[in-house]
């Protein structure tokens, strides 16, 4: 008994610094290599065409690592009276959401854009207090390729023959 309890504190310490020197030391460690994740930058082009020719161009950018939805918003922010006279606000302009999911050898991005706008007077818009807002939504998944660029989605304006694209072109950060 006397041998046990003198081996004892010597197998204790072997087994604690040996748990201790296997201890991931960062948080980049604690990850499995299939977990890790890699950022990337997205660059984003809001296309209008017209006739099949391209007559506006806007760019937006966001950096983005996998897991988390990343958001970018440009715009004004209006309040409306409500029906029962209170007032509501409503975010005009454009805003995208995006993420990254899945493995890093078949990354997965998932893009939504919603653009709107005040309609213009030959547009329909009526009077009154409140103004009228155009609204298109592009949403969509697709497998992530780097350096290239890819169309997300495309709507139809249907008040006039314009189509609005949203591109988007991936670039890893090192």
């Amino acid at each position: 008994m006397r041998k046990m309890i003198w081996w004892s504190p010597i197998l204790l310490a072997i087994l604690v610094g040996g748990a201790l020197r296997a201890w991931p030391q960062n948080s980049s460690e604690q990850q499995s290599p299939e977990k890790q994740e890699s950022a990337c930058r997205l660059d984003f082009s809001l296309n209008e065409l017209e006739d099949g020719k391209k007559i506006n161009v806007r760019h937006y950018s966001m950096n983005l690592t996998g897991g988390a939805y990343k958001e970018l918003k440009i715009g004004t922010r209006i309040n409306v009276e409500t029906e029962t006279g209170k007032f509501q606000y409503l975010d005009v302009g454009t805003s995208i959401h995006s993420r990254i999911d899945g493995k890093p050898d078949w990354p997965i991005l998932d893009v939504t854009a919603e653009i709107s706008n005040f309609a213009v007077p030959d547009q329909g818009a009526r009077g009154g207090a409140n103004p009228l807002l155009r609204q298109m939504v592009i949403s969509g998944s697709t497998l992530l390729l780097f350096d290239k660029p890819m169309v997300i989605g495309a709507v139809d304006d249907p008040n006039s023959k314009r189509q609005y694209q949203l591109e988007v072109t991936a670039t890893k950060i090192k």
